[in-house]
């Protein structure tokens, strides 16, 4: 049964194949008051998106089984899930893969060497307006 219960506006989607960098996002969002779900490939990420409508989806670019610019392209074009505001995680700065990703209206991403967990909280509750 598709979870769809999560109406309190603070639900993040972690779309990752690394399960080390998942569970260290999702301990510092449980940390920070937020609820998060989360998926270890893009086509699951996708069926989850579309069952749990979250307020922000963090999305790796490399994955197995689709990739973060298909699974992204596959969640601007179904009108529930158009609007829900995706930050690509990546591990090189690839301008064709952010070009692409630009194209169908995910402009935020996140260099995985660049960052530390703090900058990705400050990063979401930016997009969110929190701060």
């Amino acid at each position: 049964m598709p979870i769809t219960n999560f109406s309190n506006g603070n639900l993040i989607l972690v779309v990752e194949d690394e399960k080390p960098l998942i569970k260290a996002l999702t301990e510092k969002f449980a940390h920070e008051g937020f609820r998060v779900l989360s998926a270890e490939n893009g086509e699951k990420g996708v069926k989850l998106a579309m069952e749990t409508l979250p307020k922000i989806i963090l999305m790796d670019i490399i994955m197995p089984k689709m990739d973060g610019i298909t699974a992204s392209r596959k969640l601007r074009s179904d009108p529930k899930t158009k609007d829900i505001p995706i930050i690509l995680l990546t591990n090189l700065y690839d301008n064709e893969h952010l070009a692409e990703a630009a194209q169908f209206g995910v402009y935020d991403y996140l260099i995985k060497s660049d960052w530390k967990l703090g900058d990705v909280v400050q990063k979401v509750k930016e997009k969110l307006h929190l701060t």
